[in-house]
């Protein structure tokens, strides 16, 4: 296991400036995934904590060690670290078992370290084939159990399931993130995918504007995202004009109560997060009111999308902007031109509304 701290990181390329002072620290055997929009940065990151490029600024350290500063430097080779990139890119003329030995001392490959990963990849007995004779899901899996050969003390993961189709990609990240857990590998994969980010990582940072916006496990980013900007990229967000008072907030779907982070510090002018799931809808008249729910609101159905386990629901607000998207579970309640009528379940996170006083959209 290893520790790996990224520590004033800085790094242009031209006129481009992709990294402004990026810190991140990885505790040992932790899997974190960095999620960021195309272009944020990502890959530079790994490829930096790689070694394969060299930051402008910054220190990089893995087990404490500094492989990466203005007066030191280590080489990739020597850094002990697994890299598994986007398409694989196995070596088309070497058979599996090659691809998977080729970083190998030649007594190791004959050790039987090969047959063992393709044993844990799932990949047993296919060792003799050819990268194009698999299918897109083993030749990843034959990119991973190259990148574990050499017992990395790191392993780096650049969207490795991005090319794949849904289903496939859903069961190969299970297995991949079984297996490196498994092997107590400290892991960092970066992804533009949210719902992969939540669900595979200890920590998950949110990357934007060359830094590391917010650093948090999974359930405290999505349910107290630090700012506007994190709530709408992580989950769907519904950002709402509000007014703070007394630990609660009015908006235009009624007084909702504040959370505790934020219960007693916020008065005046804030913007409201009010997650899709927190809101249930019915036909109009009035909903029952549950325990912890806020006094509700109407509006008229606009436009709604099934997706078989859930479905979601665009409602106007009477006299109120924007729309609210509402996510119910199974088939929507409600047709497109109903009336309905609108409830908010628990409480809200909530910041103080920028000068211009309009929520942040997408």
């Amino acid at each position: 296991m290893s520790r790996i701290a990224c520590k004033g990181i800085w790094k242009s390329f031209g006129n481009t400036r992709v990294l402004e002072g990026l810190d991140l620290e990885v505790p040992d055997g932790a899997v974190v995934t960095v999620l960021g929009a195309s272009g944020s940065g990502k890959t530079t990151l790994l490829r930096l904590i790689a070694g394969f490029e060299r930051p402008d600024s910054g220190t990089i350290l893995i087990d404490d060690e500094v492989v990466d500063s203005a007066r030191h430097f280590v080489a990739p080779e020597r850094r002990r670290i697994g890299y598994v990139a986007q398409e694989g890119d196995l070596f088309p003329h070497l058979t599996v078992a090659r691809n998977i030995g080729f970083g190998l001392a030649r007594r190791e490959r004959t050790s039987g370290r090969i047959e063992e990963l393709l044993e844990l990849v799932g990949l047993k007995g296919l060792g003799g084939r050819y990268p194009h004779e698999l299918s897109g899901g083993q030749q990843q899996r034959v990119a991973l159990a190259r990148a574990l050969a050499p017992h990395p003390r790191v392993v780096l993961l650049d969207e490795p399931f991005s090319s794949l189709d849904a289903s496939l990609r859903a069961s190969l990240r299970f297995d991949v993130m079984r297996i490196l857990r498994e092997q107590r590998a400290t892991t960092v994969f970066v992804t533009h995918d949210q719902a992969e980010a939540l669900s595979v990582a200890d920590l998950v940072g949110i990357m934007s504007g060359g830094r590391i916006r917010q650093f948090a496990p999974p359930e405290e980013l999505y349910s107290r995202p630090i700012d506007p900007t994190v709530a709408q990229f992580l989950g769907e967000a519904n950002l709402l004009r509000g007014r703070a008072a007394r630990g609660a907030v009015e908006t235009a779907l009624g007084t909702l109560p504040l959370g505790d982070g934020n219960r007693s510090s916020l008065v005046g002018p804030v913007l409201v997060l009010v997650r899709p799931e927190q809101i249930s809808i019915q036909r109009s008249g009035r909903v029952p009111v549950g325990p912890g729910a806020g006094e509700g609101a109407t509006g008229r159905v606009i436009h709604r999308e099934y997706y078989g386990h859930d479905c979601v629901v665009l409602v106007s607000l009477d006299g109120a902007e924007p729309a609210v998207r509402v996510r119910c579970p199974g088939q929507a309640p409600v047709e497109v031109g109903d009336a309905v009528a609108l409830q908010v379940t628990g409480a809200v996170v909530a910041w103080p509304a920028e000068p211009s006083g309009d929520p942040l959209r997408r």
